[in-house]
């Protein structure tokens, strides 16, 4: 589990494809004490598991899923990632809870810039946009953002950036056309896709009724 706190970019450093697997190299810097292989960090939002370490070299096996699903398919050496260890039992949780396990991507369809801000519109996907709500949480590439606005009906979504994440994060350097990957809120997604399963049932539908 992590927060949607982004603790560093860091350029990919090295990047191999073996049988099918891409392999990535990452250089953590302080991030990487401690870290065995085994744990979970999240590279861009999506939970990796490390494979190897060597001193504060780290890598990380991405299968043919994890690409298909995410941005990462597209990395090469020296593009920025949001990097985040895993979340530990007593840390404060700055953002909000989030798995690594990305629901999809989505495009950015404009910026606009204005004092130090940066507006982020991102056309989304139909099958998730219901999970996105105006004030809700999201997660895009691994950094916890408010929602802005959300237009279902032209499947767009808006988030504000300040400074610190323009500056912090991969999200200060998105332009229109480029991808980013997107974890919806657990707790919202569970809450719409009961609501809908029980809609289905005519015995609950009978029992709604009889109550009204």
């Amino acid at each position: 589990m992590f927060t949607g706190i982004v603790q560093a970019l860091i350029p990919i450093a090295d990047i191999v494809i073996e049988s099918g697997v891409q392999r990535l190299g990452l250089s953590l810097g302080a991030l990487a004490e401690g870290l065995q292989p085994g744990a979970s960090v999240a590279i861009n939002g999506t939970c990796l598991t490390v494979v190897q370490t060597s001193g504060n070299f780290t890598t990380f096996d991405v299968i043919e899923e994890t690409r298909r699903l995410t941005n990462l398919g597209g990395f090469k050496p020296g593009t920025l990632v949001n990097v985040e260890r895993s979340l530990r039992i007593g840390d404060e949780v700055g953002g909000h809870i989030v798995s690594g396990h990305v629901t999809g991507t989505a495009t950015v369809s404009r910026v606009e810039s204005r004092e130090g801000v940066r507006d982020v519109v991102f056309a989304g996907d139909a099958e998730w946009m219901k999970f996105l709500l105006h004030k809700g949480f999201v997660a895009l590439d691994g950094a916890s953002l408010t929602i802005a606005s959300v237009d279902q009906k032209a499947c767009e979504f808006t988030v504000c950036l300040i400074p610190e994440t323009i500056e912090r994060t991969t999200l200060g350097r998105i332009n229109g056309g480029d991808k980013v990957n997107v974890e919806v809120d657990s707790q919202t997604r569970a809450t719409i896709e009961t609501v809908e399963r029980l809609f289905t049932e005519p015995a609950w539908l009978e029992s709604l009724r009889s109550r009204l």
